[in-house]
């Protein structure tokens, strides 16, 4: 029998036209979460940092198409960009690192330009086109600086469509002239989407040099910078479509599917229901009870922990 993931994915509506996954900056591996649908996927992958992008392949069978492009995204249709090496291969950019700033910051070394070369470049709505392809349905990127711009360089009809959007936009001053993290927040809310996911990470606020001179090298350095409190450097953000302008029937099955991958239950089941009914169709009667159940055993594992809060400090301070 199929499993409820497995019916929308091969639902005819879906099958006609695969999800379409994009992620730009796929340094190690492409996203982990998208394994859940890949045999039915189509997935671009971008990396020009080669140090890092070892995928071939013949290790990625499991979706239905991939493309890997190893050509740096731009927004301008530009056959070369300027791409900045760095100390870490995580950290290069087509933007300059901003060393003088990063001093202050334990994990400047990382941002230290090694070499500067020239890289071929496209634009990510020329390699739509080239493939044929008219929607991103998951859009995933870690540009070091130009998540925002690239997603903006593909026609606002695709935008405005797209389901999910992941960013990884700099809090500090890292790069010249980066997206940063509340340009982000503003354009995507004024777009249709809502915040879905905010991990923050970041960095100890001391400079190297100075850290090096208290706690010299090696493992000493290192556990003394780990005892020191993390400020926010840059973060990782997941939006997703609020529906409020699209109700195409393919849209809201992957929109469910997506939310579902993305623990996002309650939100998930709104698209089941339609001027306060479910959707009369047997496929989203099954995932309006899939998200119901879902939500009642979250609620059942929540009590349960608390009871047994409950029951151990009563214990502990009888």
């Amino acid at each position: 029998m199929k499993s409820l993931f497995e019916k929308i994915l091969t639902d005819q509506e879906v099958l006609n036209n695969p999800p379409v996954l994009v992620d730009i900056g796929a340094s190690g591996e492409i996203h982990k979460i998208w394994r859940l649908i890949a045999p039915h996927s189509i997935c671009i992958a971008f990396d020009a940092d080669t140090r890092e992008f070892n995928i071939s392949s013949s290790e990625n069978t499991g979706y239905k198409k991939l493309y890997k492009i190893n050509s740096i995204v731009t927004q301008e249709d530009i056959s070369q960009t300027k791409f900045y090496l760095t100390e870490s291969p995580y950290c290069s950019s087509t933007l300059l690192p901003r060393e003088k700033e990063l001093e202050e910051w334990s994990f400047s070394e990382k941002f230290k330009v090694k070499e500067e070369i020239e890289l071929n470049a496209v634009t990510l709505t020329s390699v739509l086109e080239k493939l044929g392809l008219k929607r991103i349905d998951w859009f995933k990127t870690d540009s070091q600086g130009t998540d925002l711009r690239l997603f903006t360089s593909v026609p606002e009809e695709i935008q405005k469509k797209a389901i999910v959007a992941e960013f990884e936009p700099g809090i500090i001053d890292s790069y010249l002239g980066e997206d940063k993290f509340y340009k982000v927040i503003e354009y995507l809310e004024k777009s249709g989407f809502w915040l879905s996911d905010m991990t923050v990470k970041g960095s100890k606020r001391i400079k190297s040099s100075l850290l090096e001179k208290i706690a010299g090298n090696g493992l000493n350095q290192k556990l003394t910078e780990f005892s020191l409190k993390t400020s926010p450097g840059w973060t990782e953000l997941t939006f997703i479509n609020n529906f409020h302008n699209n109700s195409a029937r393919r849209s809201l099955l992957l929109g469910w599917l997506f939310s579902t991958i993305l623990d996002q239950h309650g939100f998930a089941l709104g698209l089941t229901i339609r001027d306060g009914k479910v959707i009369n169709e047997p496929l989203f009667a099954e995932m309006h009870s899939f998200s119901v159940q879902k939500i009642r055993n979250r609620k059942f594992h929540l009590r349960s922990l608390i009871l047994f809060a409950r029951l151990l400090t009563d214990r502990v301070f009888k």
